[in-house]
């Protein structure tokens, strides 16, 4: 464990170009399949850090168990429908089972529950299921708790009794994984911070050009605010490029971990990001999915595994830098977590209702 990352197990924690597949090694089933799998992940923007990270973990977890043929897709921008076709199309190949994440869940009902009928098992990554879509087994974040942790992170830099605005942006609002963090903000300003008028969630978009101009906007309508908050990926870097070029004095913070992400906290622009891990709810759904096809007949367990996440901050940016370098020491970083969580699977498995 490293104890510098302050991670949330309990509150239930530049990488390389995406590859298209990954590679191939020796390797069998023991009391399931054996030979060769034929497996894929599916994500809503290749082109977002987010959604690289993700994958760079499913294509770890598919290379350590060997002999599986791992292919990735995803729309190179944020687009529904797109990454619709995209997931049909690999049900077409990855028979033996696929990870699933998406942004926007109700339109993967129908097709998700034709792919559990057609006998492929799927986990649902990082935005939880729709009751229709018959996907029973879900890896992701306590999102909620995550936007407590950035308003309790903005609250120690604000001080006693803060008073003033703060803004809150969410990319993709309907997104049920974007909005329980922008919840978990506001409700957290609302209980600790009384004098603290919460505006927003306001749309930033995904798109990093959209999301500039629309934090722009908001910068530009809010000048006084005590802070600009955004939940997503573009939101960090883009509010630390916009502080910088207004010399502004508000505090600015995101999630995840883009290099540029990380050089805004590193030069101090950004106060923190908060980082899900997707590295590692890439690597945790994929290994979880390959031993339930090789071991349990491609039965899943049932339910939410809780996957942590943590804070980023100039205590931790160097060790997190050199952890994102590739997807070696990325999986290296990683691997006590991952070996404590695949050894205890019980212990994160929550009430697929309760996910938020």
């Amino acid at each position: 464990m490293h104890p510098r990352l302050r991670m949330l197990l309990a509150v239930p924690a530049a990488l390389a170009t995406l590859a298209a597949t990954a590679g191939c090694v020796d390797g069998s089933g023991s009391d399931g399949k054996s030979g060769e799998l034929h497996m894929g992940i599916a994500v809503a923007n290749i082109s977002l850090n987010f959604a690289h990270e993700m994958v760079l973990g499913a294509e770890s977890a598919a290379s350590h168990r060997g002999n599986i043929d791992f292919k990735a897709v995803g729309p190179p921008n944020t687009d529904g429908p797109a990454e619709v076709q995209l997931f049909q199309n690999l049900t077409a190949r990855a028979k033996d089972g696929i990870v699933l994440e998406n942004l926007d869940p109700p339109i993967f009902t129908r097709p998700a529950a034709r792919a559990v009928d057609q006998g492929i098992p799927v986990v649902a990554l990082d935005t939880s299921p729709t009751e229709g879509s018959k996907v029973g087994f879900y890896v992701g974040n306590d999102n909620y708790a995550l936007g407590e942790l950035m308003a309790k992170e903005a609250l120690e830099r604000l001080g006693g009794d803060p008073k003033g605005q703060i803004v809150i942006g969410v990319p993709n609002p309907g997104t049920p994984v974007l909005d329980n963090r922008a919840e978990g903000i506001a409700d957290t300003f609302a209980k600790e911070a009384p004098d603290v008028e919460v505006l927003g969630p306001f749309q930033t978009y995904s798109d990093p050009g959209q999301n500039y101009s629309s934090w722009s906007a908001q910068v530009n309508a809010h000048p006084e605010a005590l802070a600009f908050l955004g939940v997503g990926d573009a939101d960090s870097y883009n509010l630390a490029k916009i502080k910088k070029a207004e010399h502004g004095t508000w505090l600015t913070a995101g999630f995840d971990v883009d290099p540029k992400t990380l050089d805004a906290v590193k030069d101090g622009s950004n106060f923190v990001t908060i980082d899900p891990q997707h590295f590692l709810k890439g690597y945790l759904s994929t290994a979880m999915l390959i031993d339930a096809v090789r071991d349990h007949d491609g039965k899943l367990p049932e339910g939410w595994f809780l996957s942590p996440g943590g804070v980023v901050d100039t205590s931790n940016i160097d060790e997190i830098i050199t952890r994102q370098k590739s997807a070696k020491a990325a999986y290296d970083w990683y691997k006590p977590t991952i070996d404590k969580l695949l050894g205890n699977q019980k212990a994160q498995l929550k009430p697929l209702k309760d996910a938020r």
